[in-house]
């Protein structure tokens, strides 16, 4: 297939970024035709043909003018599929991986202290509403990817697009390198002995994922042997926890899910954490939260905990002792792998394209 696909920016820590950067090696194996619709991506890309679109303007104005000029090149070549990691105007697939805007922003207000709250809305979030609503009208979408029953269940609730046009296609993850990490040589870089208790966190963008709740937590835990290694772009706080490590971001990301005893990522609002399926690809207990939609992986007590809400550090000390008490690497019934991911997407991608072909 000659494939379109469209995603605004590449950020190194961006787990869409990264995830369609994966998704593109996949594809491009299989020998099909790949053109990226982008503004800005900064690693090399192998196998694809790069299609530069140039845009300009305010925060708030930049995310439609991207849309209006993608939908201008588009214009310029035929395509069997176009397939969109953005919200666009005109697409027949759309992956809704960063979720619903709107439900992202009650979660923020839901979370936030008090005195934020009336700072939370703006230009930019009411263009990234209507634009939303223009990407989930089913006359300017064929099909839409979710990863979560999570996000699924939020389009529905809050849009008119037919149920049976949206497909569950769950993250995949490298598994093989996940389970590769060097335990030993980790811990001694980052000062951690054997018999300390380690809890990883990986992520950047820490007060939608949730961090500052779980430093919170850490002021709080009595076991000295507990110490919590932050791995992700951010500025630690002026007054962190002293049994807090903040290693930065991290090219081998593996050497930290095997240092760790227990991840611990508890969002205010995230439609599938790509970190979940790592770090259980690691074999890693995960304590995440409700409004995490990776969270549907989690049997509590088997492979981890689900949190009914961030905020409730209480709960989120509790279950770190718990772990704490059953330490050991743990298993799940899920295919977390890359090649399941890349093949049910390709299967909505085909879909679309025959679809697209009949008219």
């Amino acid at each position: 297939m000659k494939l379109a696909l469209i995603r605004r920016q590449f950020s190194a820590t961006g787990g869409a970024e990264l995830y369609l950067q994966r998704l593109l090696g996949a594809l491009a194996a299989q020998r099909h035709e790949l053109h990226l619709f982008t503004e800005r991506w900064d690693e090399p890309l192998q196998n694809v043909t790069p299609h530069p679109v140039l845009t300009s303007g305010s925060r708030a104005e930049r995310p439609l003018r991207f849309a209006e000029a993608v939908q201008r090149e588009l214009a310029k070549e035929q395509f069997d599929c176009v397939f969109s990691l953005e919200r666009t105007l005109q697409q027949d697939v759309y992956r809704a991986g960063d979720g619903v805007h709107r439900v992202w922003l009650e979660r923020r207000r839901e979370f936030a202290p008090w005195w934020k709250r009336p700072f939370l809305g703006g230009e930019f979030h009411r263009n990234m509403m209507a634009l939303e609503a223009q990407t989930f009208d089913p006359a300017r979408t064929r099909r839409i990817i979710v990863n979560s029953e999570m996000v699924r269940r939020e389009i529905l609730r809050h849009f008119h697009f037919p149920e049976e046009r949206l497909h569950l296609v769950r993250n995949g993850v490298d598994v093989e390198r996940f389970q590769g990490g060097n335990r030993a040589l980790t811990r001694a870089r980052f000062g951690v002995r054997e018999n300390e208790f380690l809890l990883l966190f990986v992520g950047s963008g820490w007060e939608r994922k949730g961090l500052y709740f779980l430093l919170e937590a850490m002021r709080d835990v009595v076991a000295e042997e507990v110490k919590l290694l932050v791995v992700g772009r951010g500025r630690p706080p002026i007054h962190a926890p002293a049994n807090v490590i903040f290693a930065g971001p991290m090219v081998e990301v593996e050497n930290a899910y095997a240092a760790a005893d227990l991840f611990v990522f508890p969002p205010i609002y995230e439609p599938c954490a790509n970190v979940v399926f790592e770090a259980l690809a690691a074999g890693l207990p995960v304590v995440t939260t409700a409004q995490n939609g990776a969270g549907e992986l989690i049997q509590n007590g088997h492979n981890g905990t689900v949190l009914a809400s961030p905020a409730n550090t209480d709960l989120l000390l509790a279950a770190i002792e718990y772990w704490r008490q059953h330490a050991g690497r743990v298993t799940t019934n899920e295919d977390l792998s890359l090649e399941r991911n890349v093949r049910e997407t390709l299967a909505v991608l085909e879909l679309a394209a025959r679809e697209r072909q009949r008219g």
